[in-house]
């Protein structure tokens, strides 16, 4: 089952961004994290592949320190 999603285009004054925002139940099935630095390649003009740089777990994210 696939999840239809729209690109989006935001043209402002001196850039333009694009979006493309996952659906919930791909992002919870993932273990997305609020912050999560991933990686684009395109293996074609039809297929992109979305690569997590370093997956981050509870025990490596950095603890507040406290004095």
């Amino acid at each position: 089952m696939g999840y239809p999603t729209k690109v989006q285009l935001i043209n402002r004054a001196h850039n333009e961004q694009w979006y493309v925002n996952f659906p919930t139940a791909l992002a919870r099935a993932m273990e997305f994290e609020r912050g999560e630095v991933v990686e684009w390649i395109i293996d074609d003009k039809e297929h992109l592949k979305l690569k997590r740089t370093r997956k981050q777990t509870k025990e490596t994210k950095k603890k507040p320190q406290t004095d």
